[in-house]
C-alpha cells in the first residue's frame, strides 16, 4: 500500500525491452534506497514495481510485464525520463494522502494547463466509462499523487486538480504538458460505494419492472 504523498522524483537509467518484458534500472536520490531490499514495492509513477535488483546504494531494477506496460504510461518512457517515487508505506505510518494500491485504472491526457499566481491548474480528459467515480472534493491518485478534484464537467468529460508550489517542486508535474498521457488511480472506497448503489439500484429496478409487468397482464 501507498499514501500518494510523492518522495522524490527518480530517473530512468537504463531500459532493456525483450519479448513481454520490459525492464528498468532506476537511478534514486541519496538515501532513497536505504534497506531496500529486493522483492519490495515501488510506487513509480502510481504503478507498483517490485525491485528485482540492487546493482548499487542508489540504484534499483524492475521488470513491468506486458499488460501493465499496456494499461500505464510507463511502455511509452525513454531513458532519461523523470517518474514519481514513493516506497510502500510501514505499518503505523502517517497517511498524508490517502491509501492507494498501486494499481493503475486508466490513463487520461492532460488537456489544459493554466498557470495562476501561485497554482497550477491541471484539466484532465477522463474516458467516460469511469466518470461515475469522480466527484468534486473526492481523492483522485494522479502518477502516484493523491490530489483533491476541484471540478469535474460531466459532459465534457473532464476533471481539475490545482497544484501548490511544493507539489510542484516534489513531483514532475511542472514538466507535464498538454497531450502528455497521465496514469490515474480511483479512490478505492468511492469505487465501492458507487458499484454497491449501482448494483442495489439495477436490482431493485428489474424487480419493479418486473411487478409492472405482472400487474398489467393481470389487468389484460
Amino acid at each position: 500500500m501507498f499514501t500518494g504523498i510523492v518522495q522524490a522524483v527518480a530517473s530512468l537509467q537504463k531500459i532493456v525491452d525483450q519479448t513481454g518484458l520490459r525492464t528498468v534500472q532506476i537511478a534514486f536520490p541519496k538515501g532513497f534506497c536505504q534497506d531496500l531490499a529486493i522483492g519490495a514495492s515501488v510506487a513509480t509513477d502510481g504503478v507498483c514495481l517490485t525491485v528485482t535488483r540492487l546493482p548499487d546504494e542508489n540504484t534499483a531494477e524492475f521488470d513491468i510485464m506486458q499488460q501493465t506496460l499496456n494499461v500505464t504510461t510507463l511502455g511509452q518512457y525513454a531513458q532519461g525520463a523523470r517518474v514519481n517515487v514513493e516506497r510502500a508505506a510501514k505499518q503505523g505510518a502517517e497517511i498524508g494522502g490517502h491509501p492507494l494500491s498501486g494499481h493503475i485504472d486508466f490513463t487520461a491526457q492532460l488537456s489544459q494547463v493554466r498557470h495562476l499566481e501561485n497554482n497550477v491548474v491541471l484539466r484532465i480528459t477522463v474516458p467516460k466509462l469511469w466518470l461515475g467515480y469522480i466527484f468534486s472534493k473526492g481523492y483522485i491518485a494522479i502518477n502516484g499523487a493523491s490530489l483533491t478534484i476541484a471540478e469535474v464537467d460531466r459532459e465534457q468529460a473532464w476533471f481539475e486538480v490545482w497544484l501548490i508550489p511544493e507539489t510542484l517542486r516534489m513531483t514532475v508535474f511542472a514538466e507535464k504538458k498538454v497531450g502528455d498521457l497521465l496514469n490515474i488511480e480511483i479512490e478505492r472506497n468511492t469505487q465501492i460505494v458507487v458499484d454497491t448503489v449501482r448494483s442495489v439500484l439495477q436490482e431493485n429496478m428489474a424487480d419493479i419492472l418486473k411487478s409492472m409487468s405482472t400487474t398489467t397482464s393481470t389487468r389484460l
